[in-house]
């Protein structure tokens, strides 16, 4: 080969690398594969547990409605009446009165909460009945026992929330009579279950825990007379404490888990009862009315904590207005000196809250 032939493939050899080289170069670079990330845990809300929020309110009114009626009942003035003139009327004080007791009750009661926060308010019925009994162990000293078995339904449409409670109170009272003056107590001791339910949407997400309640109230009274009408002063102070269990619920998207819950509450009642009554054919019909008062002057919530997955919040529980009022009236109807019917209505009157209360009960005397 000739000098001539080796300068001519020398040369086509440098086109040709200098070419696939440049090729190489403007050619793009594969991109790599996007790595998946995983999506974040959803934060709770306060809201979801609005039905915690709300039962937690209804254990403590319930000890509190309680109280008041096992209070009422030891310094009604016409069950006072009865302990001292069971006849009425001209009938002598020293007449011998029946020394035991029972009655029987059932009541309803409907209750409204407005928003306040983040819990967008409830609507609440109960329906419940009481059994209890009573002794009279000496003179002006009064005893008894009541059994209260209720439950109540919890209805939260804006929060796609309800629950119901199931609760049952054992309630015990005392009662002293000197001269005009009552002084009567109650302890209340109750227990029971809420279930709750929410609708995530993509299926109901439910729960179930305990609660508890213990209170008592002391209550002192006036009794003050004329004809077959009276005039009863009252004053009382009341203490409730309630507990609910923590929570995990199961089923729907994204169910959360929330804490124990505790609420404390220190309130003060003031008012009077007015009555009148009538004598007819051996029987005696009274009507009566009353008013309270309330200062509730100490409410204490412990803080719940809401959790899904690694993501928390914690908020505290809602209260009754710091001032409130009670209001109520009675129609009671003795057929004999040892058996009486009576119809009860009690309504609370608060800034966010109301309700109100239907009884009708029969009491025995032997």
């Amino acid at each position: 080969m000739t000098g001539q032939a080796l300068a001519r493939l020398a040369v086509i050899a440098f086109v040709f690398a200098f070419g696939a080289s440049t090729a190489s170069a403007q050619s793009p670079s594969p991109s790599p594969t996007p790595t998946p990330t995983a999506s974040p845990t959803p934060i709770p809300t306060p809201t979801q547990t609005n039905s915690t929020v709300s039962s937690n309110a209804a254990v403590v009114n319930l000890g509190s409605n309680f109280l008041e009626r096992l209070g009422n009942r030891s310094s009604n003035g016409f069950n006072r009446m009865q302990r001292t003139n069971p006849g009425g009327g001209g009938a002598s004080e020293a007449a011998e009165t029946p020394r035991y007791r029972t009655w029987f009750e059932g009541y309803g009661m409907t209750a409204r909460n407005g928003a306040v926060g983040d819990f967008v308010g409830d609507s609440r019925k109960t329906w419940g009945g009481v059994g209890g009994f009573g002794a009279r162990v000496a003179p002006g000293v009064n005893i008894g026992f009541s059994v209260d078995q209720s439950r109540s339904s919890i209805d939260i449409p804006l929060a796609l929330q309800s629950a119901t409670i199931d609760l049952t109170q054992l309630g015990f009272t005392a009662s002293v009579d000197s001269g005009p003056w009552t002084w009567a107590s109650a302890v209340v001791h109750g227990f029971g279950n809420i279930n709750s339910r929410r609708d995530t949407g993509l299926g109901l997400a439910t729960a179930g825990y305990n609660a508890r309640l213990d209170g008592v109230l002391s209550e002192i009274s006036y009794y003050w007379s004329k004809d077959q009408g009276r005039i009863v002063p009252k004053g009382a102070i009341e203490y409730v404490r309630a507990r609910t269990g923590s929570l995990q619920e199961i089923g729907g998207l994204d169910p959360v888990t929330a804490s124990s819950a505790t609420v404390q509450r220190v309130r003060i009642l003031a008012g009077a009862e007015i009555g009148h009554y009538w004598i007819f054919d051996r029987k005696i019909f009274d009507l009566s009315a009353y008013g309270k008062f309330v200062d509730n002057v100490v409410q204490n919530f412990s803080d719940v904590t809401v959790s899904l997955g690694a993501q928390s919040v914690t908020f505290q529980g809602i209260g009754e207005s710091r001032y409130g009022a009670d209001a109520g009236a009675s129609a009671s109807l003795s057929l004999t000196n040892t058996a009486r019917l009576y119809v009860n209505y009690d309504a609370k009157f608060r800034a966010r809250m109301q309700s109100h209360q239907g009884t009708l009960g029969l009491e025995l005397k032997w």
